[in-house]
């Protein structure tokens, strides 16, 4: 029966139903579980042999007629040409039988996505149905890296990426940037397009290199037809483009075969704001009663929870319903956010920004080239700078900044400085006793008992101590605005010393 192009809506629906009893009869005799489990959040193209997924035209529990799909396909052609021959139809039958887990699980991506490849395509006069190989590069997985080092939603190695502006260092890697990769992509399709003048040799060149396809090409006898090169082609990209069309078709047509998500991923609203200064995300996101794991689903191109300081007017986002808060004392939360602070710190002003913390800075020690004392160490044989931090105090990463130490390697007589309390440097550099940790947690225990006792929460003047800033002030003393008590101290930036007395009202 011949059916005429893109009249076959009855059609289609008598089929699926059939379709869908099939499905469900070959289900309970070749024993397929009805609700496979979903690919962990980093699985990208299931790679079975040799690099991609094998099928063959066989390996299917049914399947609609080869007309149909040639003219399902045909339909769906825009600028990029969908042929349909049986390699396409092996990979149609892999995404709609043998790993439907994985089709359900773009499903519930996509629309995470989709609307950001739309408008940039769109932006940059490319065909829209290009959306669709980012499914076969990264499984629409930003943070997806591949065994050759490939990263991010379009895959760039680590030398594409840098020629085409994505910025790499040990902060940061804009390959994993959405909105930055997808820039780049497009300006890199576009190129690719513009060598070959054909889309099929372009995708194909964005798999393996533009020199693969010419070097396929000349070996064809210098046919420029992607059918005609594809024996002489890499393994790997002989299975591209048959993938790209055959998960356009899938995409498009998922419902006939019965294949829905199981849910939606998290959409986040977000805004963007540009930052001058290095920023702690974890305490950001805890001054803005933003859970964390939402600044890094924003900002996956992050590799630590921070925001460098040598990056100028960075582009972060966050999540739009921070934005009040953040309006409500941008400066001073930034501030906050922006300094260098020991895990017990950082654990500290939280708990003071969520309103349920009391004067516990007073129990920490100065972690910083701005604390008020500094010591000198004498690495002694058996020592690990763990071991220092823990006997000081301190955190590793921070002994490793004061001594631009690379790694964690340490050398007997080696010498360290550290940045301590000045009161319990005195102690710990005095004593004699055989447990000087416990000794030096007496002695801060001991100085803080008799700081609290001097600087009730409510009081007229407060004596900053260490970890001290305008916003943890403010929120520990009724909410006092950080304008009003910068009004009242003369206070010409947010910067504060230990020791400096405050008028609060």
């Amino acid at each position: 029966m011949v059916v005429q192009p893109c009249r076959k809506k009855l059609f289609f629906l008598a089929l699926a139903c059939i379709s869908f009893f099939s499905f469900q009869s070959a289900i309970a005799q070749e024993g397929i579980a009805p609700n496979p489990v979903l690919p962990a959040p980093g699985d990208s193209i299931p790679f079975d042999i040799e690099g991609y997924p094998s099928a063959s035209v066989e390996d299917t529990i049914f399947k609609y007629p080869p007309e149909l799909i040639a003219d399902q396909l045909a339909c769906l052609q825009n600028e990029i040409p969908l042929s349909y021959n049986n390699t396409i139809q092996a990979f149609i039958n892999y995404f709609t039988i043998r790993k439907r887990s994985y089709t359900r699980t773009m499903l519930s991506r996509k629309h995470v996505y989709f609307p950001l490849f739309e408008e940039t395509l769109k932006k940059n006069n490319l065909p829209d149905e290009l959306k669709y190989l980012s499914i076969v590069e990264s499984g629409l997985n930003p943070r997806a890296v591949s065994p050759a080092r490939a990263a991010g939603l379009w895959q760039f190695i680590s030398s594409t990426g840098r020629e085409h502006g994505l910025r790499q260092d040990s902060y940061i890697d804009e390959r994993m940037d959405p909105v930055k990769a997808t820039e780049a992509g497009c300006r890199y399709l576009q190129t690719l397009y513009n060598t070959f003048g054909d889309w099929e040799l372009a995708l194909s060149a964005y798999n393996c290199g533009p020199g693969n396809v010419r070097r396929a090409i000349r070996r064809s006898g210098n046919k420029t037809a992607f059918w005609d090169i594809y024996p002489y082609l890499p393994r790997e990209t002989r299975s591209y483009v048959p993938m790209f069309v055959a998960v356009t078709y899938v995409m498009n047509h998922h419902k006939e075969y019965n294949i829905r998500p199981d849910s939606l991923e998290r959409y986040i609203a977000y805004d963007t704001i540009h930052v001058n200064q290095r920023l702690d995300l974890e305490l950001f996101a805890k001054q803005l009663e933003v859970p964390l794991e939402d600044f890094k689903l924003l900002n996956p191109q992050l590799k630590r929870n921070e925001v460098p300081a040598h990056l100028k007017n960075y582009a972060l986002r966050i999540p739009k319903d921070a934005l009040i808060t953040l309006a409500a004392n941008r400066e001073a939360i930034l501030d906050s956010a922006s300094r260098h602070f020991s895990h017990q710190e950082t654990e500290m002003l939280a708990a003071q920004v969520a309103g349920n913390g009391e004067e516990k800075s007073q129990q920490y020690r100065a972690t910083s080239s701005d604390g008020p004392a500094k010591i000198t160490h004498k690495v002694k044989k058996g020592d690990a700078l763990g071991k220092i931090a823990e006997y000081y105090n301190v955190a590793v990463a921070d002994i490793r900044k004061w001594n631009k130490l690379r790694g964690s390697t340490i050398k007997a007589g080696q010498r360290l400085a550290i940045w301590v309390q000045e009161q319990a440097t005195q102690h710990t550099t005095t004593s004699k006793t055989d447990k000087p940790v416990a000794a030096a947690s007496a002695a801060v225990k001991k100085t803080t008992t008799a700081s609290v006792q001097k600087a009730p929460v409510k009081r007229r003047v407060y004596l900053v101590q260490p970890g001290d800033t305008l916003w943890s002030i403010s929120k520990v003393h009724g909410g006092i605005p950080v304008d009003k008590i910068k009004r009242m101290n003369n206070l010409r930036s947010n910067s504060l010393k230990p020791g400096q007395k405050l008028i609060l009202g």
